[in-house]
């Protein structure tokens, strides 16, 4: 897939960052169904071109971001060698230049929430809740929310099964599935429906 036709999911502003940072490599850009597990990724193909994978689904700002974090591995691996970790120091320096040099892309209220992910870059998006929380603004019509927003005792929905929190142990719920009984640990961002 060609820059140019990436067009219609980024915002507007982007293309001049891009061309700058695929210079001369050979990219595949593959635009997948929305994944649970991961909204992106890089790899280095056996004939020495790379191959990046972005969520179609995801709004324009968020696949930016997430393309970028992709083509910072590309070129972290360019400059510092294929032996240096995938998330290591030199992804972390090479993401966080990009995402301040291409700052000016991102809508006013969501720089400041950038340029703080940009002082210490994490390998998961979810990892950030200033992120997460940015980026579900327009699913809050729907009923779901944060798992961090309950109380101890309620009972939710998650991924059609039902659920009741037990309690925080360290950053994470512990949580009961009521189909089965068995415990489970839910992250503070998890979605969900509560039950009223």
């Amino acid at each position: 897939m060609s820059i140019t036709n990436l067009e219609r999911f980024l915002p507007e502003g982007t293309l001049p960052f891009l061309k700058t940072w695929f210079g001369e490599h050979i990219i595949h850009i593959k635009i997948t169904r929305k994944r649970q597990s991961k909204l992106g990724d890089y790899r280095k193909m056996p004939d020495g071109s790379h191959q990046i994978t972005v969520n179609g689904t995801l709004q324009p700002e968020l696949f930016f971001f997430v393309l970028t974090h992709e083509l910072a591995h590309l070129l972290a691996f360019q400059e510092f060698g294929y032996r240096i970790s995938p998330h290591g120091q030199e992804w972390k320096q090479t993401f966080r230049m990009m995402l301040v040099g291409s700052i000016s892309v991102y809508a006013n209220d969501l720089k400041p929430i950038i340029l703080k992910f940009a002082k210490a870059p994490k390998a998961n998006f979810m990892s950030s809740p200033d992120l997460v929380k940015y980026f579900h603004i327009e699913d809050c019509e729907d009923e779901s929310l944060y798992i961090e927003d309950l109380a101890d005792g309620d009972l939710f929905i998650y991924r059609n099964e039902r659920y009741s929190l037990d309690g925080k142990r360290k950053k994470n719920y512990l949580c009961t599935n009521l189909e089965n009984t068995k415990k489970y640990i839910f992250r503070p961002l998890a979605r969900v429906e509560k039950i009223s």
